[in-house]
């Protein structure tokens, strides 16, 4: 094979290699389209595969098996890391397009838990793992794809047309929602069109391929296997060498551990709490999040531009520290415009939940198999299903829960004994009806509503995600060697976002559900946002004027 020359800082990029950044930034946006179907249609899913448990476990279990598939990214990073590394960039992530099209299509034809039992659950999880698989080898790959093909004083803003895809991925996800939505109707949406979305990924999938079939390897790869540099071991050279794990767990924690969270709170989080806990129409909420998406998504290219001017480092340690320290205002904020009734109900009747507080669980339940069935349970998993802010009080040993609405009280009965169920139901209509006397909406009225405040908060969150995101791609790749860039960047990115970022939106509803408080969940990306800015800041060097060609 001839030695291919690098590429070097005064040659612009040709319209083939323009062409090659096109197609595989298109091809990943196809690819995340199918990944974030699970979590833009988790209340349907929940109904469907998870009707077997009660609610609350069945949409924190609906919620996990999201989660899963981003838990085993990183395994799907290893494998397809190692094989990128070995076989080349564009074999690898040939492969992980056809994976995670097949399993997407398979969730649309998938049966029920009413016509297969526990085996429809099952087999649901396991096309979300093969799409956490297949996603953990496709970023890596596309990433490196990218930079390997970048002029140098150019490699931020060409691999921020990456970072881009995942967005336009969750935004053409959300479009294609709308769109089925408005055309057959709400009731046939919830009985079986919310399955043609993942229908439609066949068509998405066979694109996908045709278009990768037409890309070359990139010339990184080709000048390392020419020159015979390349490892024969990646997985043990990238973590099995200190030098190389030690940038690695730097990488994951002073880089893509805040920048996962941030991201993760700017787009899923930002639509489960317009939804769940503001109680925003679907339909509307996924309006607003697709406008603030179109607003903020070309920050993704102007923050990657800018990492090549003043570099990449202070755009994202600077991303994590504003998002931190601005969060709570502007989910209050987004209260304020999206929900004022309930904001005005929660300053009116404000509730008091009064329990023994032994009998108080943390609610989260990764298996939905665990029962919370105490009088403190029953209460506080009503309260936090509705979105309600409530403040706790020690009570006496052994007392029932009380919740205390204004001036009323009622108590709450155990989930226990021959007439438990009818108990708790009587509860939550006596309670519910408590609320909507005292002016505690059931859903936000759009009438009441500010959507074009709520949209420039939703925009600012996303340009929060571009600010850590844009620059990312390119910082990574610069951070390690060609012959196991693809191992070594894939993993910290994908324990970041798929651990760290992943399991947000459960860890959050737990955390609200035990402290009382709409807002509390924000402690979670907050706190990982400032470590990842201390480490950041203290341990992370400047990456932008790397040569990956002599960085071997």
């Amino acid at each position: 094979m001839a030695t291919v020359s690098s590429p070097t800082a005064h040659a612009p990029m040709t319209n083939a290699e323009k062409r090659v950044i096109f197609a595989s930034s298109l091809g990943t946006v196809f690819e995340w389209y199918d990944f974030y179907l699970a979590g833009s249609l988790a209340a349907f899913i929940s109904k469907s595969f998870f009707s077997g448990v009660n609610p609350t476990a069945g949409f924190i279990f609906t919620l996990l098996s999201f989660a899963a598939g981003f838990a085993v990214r990183p395994f799907g990073a290893i494998v397809f890391g190692r094989l990128g590394d070995l076989v080349g960039r564009k074999y690898t992530f040939l492969v992980t397009i056809l994976i995670m099209g097949a399993s997407t299509f398979v969730v649309g034809l998938l049966p029920g838990y009413a016509t297969m039992g526990m085996a429809a659950p099952v087999i649901f999880i396991a096309m979300r793992l093969l799409q956490g698989l297949a996603l953990g080898g496709e970023y890596g790959g596309a990433a490196t794809y990218v930079a390997e093909h970048a002029p140098a004083h150019r490699r931020g803003f060409y691999t921020s047309w990456i970072q881009t895809t995942a967005t336009l991925g969750l935004f053409m996800s959300l479009l294609v929602i709308l769109g089925v939505r408005v055309s057959i109707g709400e009731e046939a949406f919830a009985t079986w069109g919310w399955r043609v979305p993942f229908l439609v990924s066949i068509l998405l999938l066979a694109v996908s391929v045709w278009i990768r079939m037409q890309l070359n390897e990139s010339p990184a790869f080709q000048k390392m296997k020419a020159e015979g540099k390349g490892s024969k071991a990646p997985i043990k050279e990238a973590f099995g060498e200190w030098k190389n794990l030690k940038v690695v767990i730097l990488a994951l924690v002073g880089l893509t551990a805040g920048q996962a969270v941030v991201w993760y709170t700017g787009q899923f989080y930002a639509l489960f709490f317009l939804t769940q806990t503001l109680k925003v129409d679907g339909n509307l909420a996924n309006i607003l999040i697709a406008l603030g998406l179109l607003i903020g998504t070309p920050f993704f290219v102007i923050f990657g531009g800018l990492s090549d001017r003043i570099g990449r480092k202070p755009i994202i340690m600077a991303g994590c520290l504003i998002a931190a320290l601005t969060y709570f205002p502007l989910f209050k904020a987004l209260t304020h415009y999206a929900n004022p009734a309930l904001e005005a109900a929660q300053q009116r009747a404000p509730i008091t939940v009064t329990a023994d507080p032994s009998t108080c669980s943390f609610q989260f339940n990764p298996v939905g198999t665990s029962k919370f069935t105490s009088s403190c349970d029953i209460a506080k998993s009503y309260l936090s299903k509705a979105g309600l802010n409530y403040e706790n009080v020690a009570g006496a040993a052994g007392s029932p829960t009380s919740i205390a609405v204004g001036t009323e009280s009622l108590t709450a009965p155990s989930g226990t004994g021959a007439t438990a169920k009818d108990d708790v139901a009587t509860f939550e209509k006596d309670l519910g009806a408590r609320l909507k006397s005292v002016g505690y909406p059931g859903k936000a009225d759009p009438a009441q509503m500010n959507k074009p405040m709520t949209v420039i908060i939703l925009a600012i969150l996303v340009i929060y995600v571009a600010m850590v995101y844009g620059p990312i791609a390119a910082m990574l790749v610069e951070m390690f060697p060609t012959r196991i860039r693809y191992s070594s960047m894939s993993l910290p990115y994908h324990i970041g976002n798929g651990w760290f970022g992943g399991f947000l939106p459960a860890t959050a509803f737990a955390i609200v559900a035990a402290k009382g408080n709409i807002y509390s969940g924000l402690w979670y990306p907050i706190v990982i946002a400032v470590i990842t800015f201390v480490i950041g800041m203290l341990f992370i060097k400047e990456t932008k004027d790397v040569d990956i060609y002599e960085n071997d």
